[in-house]
């Protein structure tokens, strides 16, 4: 049965597109932002995430794990995660919701169900389904045609919110299934690409111009990270960037950097460099929003 990694379904949302939409995140992504807010939608596969300050150190979480990748030590509860295989059943037996696995697989015609129960939602809101991630891109593409094939049969709106970093055939065999892609640009500096997101950018820049061949539909995201990429200098780039490549831009979305999911990492495993990365000022949001104003772009906004 096919199947995909599903992190969220997220019903009446309002930053995803347009109207009220049902929002799909697939867990995994080819890219590691050191900012995501989502740091469990990175990895391909289901993890347990441990809320540290709900643990009453009960160690049911202990006796139950069939793999011994739990343990205490110097008392705290301390999970191995190479050891761990996110089986689930320490989430069964811990009575505290203190441990909570990330990530559930449906088939398509189980997500094909639940966007049905907000149908007459989409309609009077001009809304649908966005599918996000984690990068649904990077997911199977006979699963996302799959799922798009059945969406549109019952005459579904839908939008794709991509990084870009995904093979360029997906994007040519889903375009058609697709009403509006918004599609992330974070720097146009190679350097400062591959050390806060992990990867180069040509694969991105070449695919939102092989987008731009079959779509004109297309909504430009850029995350403001303020000390990574909030330059003027840097924005005036991305946006002769897209004048030169004739890209057909309907809306940029400026969004700021928050740090409200910098605890998701604690209950990874993983650490959060809180050092390198900061809030942008407001006046410098308006700075940047003035810099696309000037270059002609219209339906410039700041926020999702």
């Amino acid at each position: 049965m096919n199947q995909a990694l599903v992190l969220n379904i997220q019903r009446f949302s309002i930053h995803d597109g347009e109207g009220i939409r049902t929002t799909i995140f697939f867990k995994g992504c080819g890219l590691h932002c050191k900012w995501c807010h989502n740091p469990e939608s990175q990895n391909y596969k289901m993890q347990i995430m441990r809320y540290e300050e709900r643990c009453k150190k009960c160690v049911a979480c202990i006796r139950a794990c069939p793999n011994n990748a739990v343990k205490k030590l110097d008392g705290k509860i301390i999970l191995d995660r190479d050891k761990c295989h996110a089986c689930g059943i320490c989430v069964d037996y811990c009575a505290y919701n203190s441990l909570e696995i990330a990530g559930k697989y449906y088939t398509s015609d189980e997500l094909v169900d639940i966007v049905k129960k907000d149908n007459i939602i989409y309609e009077e809101s001009g809304g649908g389904v966005t599918l996000s991630g984690g990068e649904v891109m990077s997911q199977s593409i006979e699963f996302l045609l799959e799922l798009c094939k059945k969406l549109k049969k019952i005459g579904i709106h839908i939008y794709i919110d991509t990084c870009g970093f995904a093979p360029v055939e997906s994007y040519r065999k889903i375009a058609p299934y697709v009403d509006t892609f918004l599609y992330d640009i974070k720097t146009l500096d190679v350097e400062k690409h591959r050390q806060f997101i992990g990867e180069g950018l040509e694969v991105i820049l070449n695919n939102l111009i092989e987008i731009n061949k079959f779509s004109s539909n297309i909504n430009i995201r850029i995350p403001i990270i303020g000390q990574v990429n909030d330059e003027l200098d840097g924005m005036s780039n991305i946006a002769n960037w897209l004048l030169e490549n004739k890209i057909k831009v309907q809306c940029i979305n400026l969004l700021p950097y928050h740090n409200t999911g910098s605890t998701k990492y604690e209950r990874l495993g993983l650490s959060y460099d809180h050092e390198s990365m900061a809030v942008p000022e407001q006046w410098k949001m308006e700075d940047i929003k003035n810099i696309f104003k000037e270059k002609g772009f219209q339906n410039i906004k700041v926020g999702g």
